[in-house]
């Protein structure tokens, strides 16, 4: 065994729950300890971890992040009545990836995983569409209350000097429910140059859509945003790269997306990011085929797989089956984060490494090696369906050939 590869500043590793965190550690094992001297500073974001420190690791894991520079994050859970019970948590925590993401204040861009054998199901796309997600505010900061019964519910914005501005949002015959959202001219912006500098980094065109037609103060304010900055500081670099912005209704973007040959970067809203993306995912081939990387406007990066803890699998786990679930998104994560490193501290071998284990992947993939979701949906003549570590250990057979 050649010597491994050095590091020189940790990567910060959140673990995380069920499947996911036994697929989080086959591939440390088997894929990565045996070739990196491996630099992690850990925190622990399992379900019953985070309620036993009141989510203060949560809060502590995104603030190393911004110490570091660079993450990888295994899927958690996000907490529901069912988990409450089934926990015996404390309370209802908000969702992980939601506090990690208001406190980088960062843009999610997602992108599917393209390998030969298994084709969009939408047969024009060619190339890859990237899902860039706007990860702070809106609904997922949001206040909302149960109305019982006749009720007047209001907007009030209470300025510095103490004078109030008052909406009426609906005045309640019945019961009902009511939400505030909001965000910030700040971050907006923050979302915007992140967009346009991934944009020119790729080289590809963007596309940004709200509803602004309908939600004339709140999406418009995106919208002129993102046109002044475009105006202002990107029109020319766009121009001399040979790509282009533009801006359009959300409800014309899915059209255009559906004829379209792929290629290009779509930014959308918070919400309509967490919804398309997995649309993109499914029509792609796989939710466990889409790479996901948070990036703050400050230059940190968190990597993380874009589906969640595949419950059902580890509940087979459990009872003692071994279970066919697809890792790739979790070990492009990793690969993603040890590449970032590798680039951020000059580190080559780091960077071919995370090359050359991403390459190994696709090809046992090509081959016809795959686990079971994948089956399903490749048009390859000779496949095979192997559990989970089988399929780490065949990337790592075509890891040592390379």
């Amino acid at each position: 065994m050649a010597e491994k590869i050095l590091m020189k500043t940790p990567l910060v590793e959140m673990d995380g729950d069920e499947m996911t965190r036994i697929l989080w550690k086959m591939i440390k094992d088997i894929l990565i300890l045996p070739y990196v001297d491996l630099k992690t500073e850990y925190y622990d974001l399992g379900m019953k971890h985070r309620d036993d420190t009141d989510d203060q690791v949560t809060v502590d894991s995104a603030l190393a992040t911004k110490k570091y520079g660079v993450a990888v994050k295994c899927a958690t859970i996000t907490a529901n009545a069912a988990r409450v019970k089934e926990y015996e948590l404390k309370k209802m925590w908000a969702s992980p990836n939601g506090t990690i993401r208001a406190i980088l204040d960062g843009t999610v861009f997602r992108k599917p995983i393209m390998v030969k054998g298994i084709r969009p199901l939408i047969p024009t796309w060619e190339k890859p569409i990237t899902i860039a997600r706007h990860a702070y505010g809106d609904i997922y900061k949001n206040s909302e209350i149960r109305v019982e019964g006749p009720a007047k519910a209001e907007l009030v914005v209470t300025g510095a000097d103490g004078k109030e501005i008052r909406r009426t949002i609906m005045d309640f015959q019945d019961a009902g429910i009511v939400q505030g959202i909001y965000n910030t001219d700040k971050s907006i912006r923050n979302f915007a140059r992140s967009c346009f500098n991934y944009a020119l980094e790729q080289k590809e065109d963007l596309w940004f859509a709200t509803k602004d037609t309908v939600s004339k103060i709140y999406d418009h304010r995106f919208k002129d945003i993102f046109q002044e900055i475009y105006d202002t500081a990107y029109k020319e670099k766009f121009e001399a790269a040979g790509i282009e912005y533009f801006y359009t209704l959300i409800d014309d973007v899915v059209a255009r997306v559906v004829r379209s040959q792929g290629g290009m970067i779509w930014a959308c809203k918070n919400y309509d990011g967490d919804v398309m993306s997995d649309m993109m995912a499914t029509a792609f081939g796989s939710l466990a085929m889409m790479t996901s990387v948070l990036v703050s406007p400050d230059g940190c990066y968190e990597y993380e797989a874009a589906h969640g803890t595949v419950q059902r699998h580890y509940y087979r786990y459990l009872k003692g089956e071994k279970t066919s679930t697809n890792p790739v998104a979790t070990l492009f994560a990793w690969t993603g984060a040890l590449r970032k490193r590798g680039q951020l501290d000059g580190l080559k071998d780091l960077v071919d490494f995370a090359d050359r284990l991403e390459k190994a992947t696709l090809q046992t993939l090509e081959e016809g090696i795959m686990t079971g979701d994948l089956m399903a949906v490749s048009t390859l003549p000779s496949k095979k369906k192997v559990n989970s570590e089988e399929f780490l250990e065949a990337i790592r057979e075509r890891l040592e050939e390379r």
